[in-house]
């Protein structure tokens, strides 16, 4: 699927090939498609309680621990080298490196990369989320559609300067096994507004009941009652990603960025 927009920007250095309408978030390439697509914008939406962009020490790991393999920050105060600050390993594990401290823009194609410099300037202009819709292809060629939302962050200053993003196969992922991603090639994006509506999802299937114990219509019901004086605490043991993502937001704000390991 080839993917080549025209040369050149507008004044506001934004490549010519996207339209008026994408960047008001009225042009439609598909609106999110993923639940948990949905899932992030409006935490990030909720953390922002009346400020234009919630802070990334905001950001309670725990609040979205389903999501934490897939999650990623990007350092894109150079929005020319925007840099992986934190990947998951859902995320890392789908491009065969380890991402911290590579170049976001690194693994799309020429074109690509050069659309969505522009892209990350003007969603930070925005403070609003871009939804991306990528083909994935692998390096014999096999493709994949992939979904990435990306979510504007303060990082110690009223400026937004760093994004969270949700990286998502959508469909079959069958093509990624044992393989990695050599390179994504951008086929659509939006800016997404808060009240984006939700995809329709078929509900689970209702769980498959056990034969009751009882047999006979006259047998008794019987029941184990446990008597404790006081509530049993709850047992909680963060895994070790849950740890490391922890570890890493709470790290104190240093003055010179430069200066920041997470």
């Amino acid at each position: 699927m080839a993917f080549a927009p025209p040369c050149g920007k507008n004044d506001a250095g934004v490549p010519n090939w996207i339209s008026s309408e994408w960047l008001s978030g009225r042009g439609l390439v598909g609106a999110m498609k993923h639940k948990n697509s949905h899932l992030l914008v409006g935490y990030w939406a909720r953390l922002r309680k009346g400020r234009e962009v919630p802070d990334q020490v905001d950001i309670d790991p725990r609040a979205i621990k389903r999501l934490l393999s897939q999650v990623f920050i990007l350092d894109a105060a150079n929005v020319a080298k925007p840099v992986y600050r934190l990947a998951g390993t859902t995320t890392c594990d789908r491009f065969g490196i380890e991402l911290r401290g590579t170049d976001f823009l690194a693994h799309w194609e020429p074109q690509s990369a050069v659309a969505l410099a522009s892209l990350l300037r003007h969603a930070l202009r925005l403070r609003q989320p871009l939804c991306l819709l990528a083909i994935g292809v692998t390096p014999d060629n096999e493709m994949v559609e992939i979904e990435t939302v990306l979510v504007p962050l303060s990082f110690g200053s009223d400026e937004p300067t760093r994004f969270m993003g949700l990286m998502q196969i959508l469909g079959d992922a069958t093509p990624l096994t044992g393989r990695i991603i050599a390179f994504e090639r951008l086929v659509g994006l939006k800016f997404i507004r808060e009240d984006e509506p939700q995809p329709a999802f078929e509900p689970p299937a209702p769980p498959v009941l056990r034969p009751a114990l009882r047999t006979h219509p006259k047998a008794p019901h019987l029941r184990l009652v446990v008597s404790r004086s006081e509530p049993e605490p709850a047992q909680y043991e963060p895994d070790e990603t849950l740890k490391r993502v922890l570890a890493a937001f709470n790290e104190p704000v240093p003055r010179d960025d430069s200066k920041l390991v997470s």
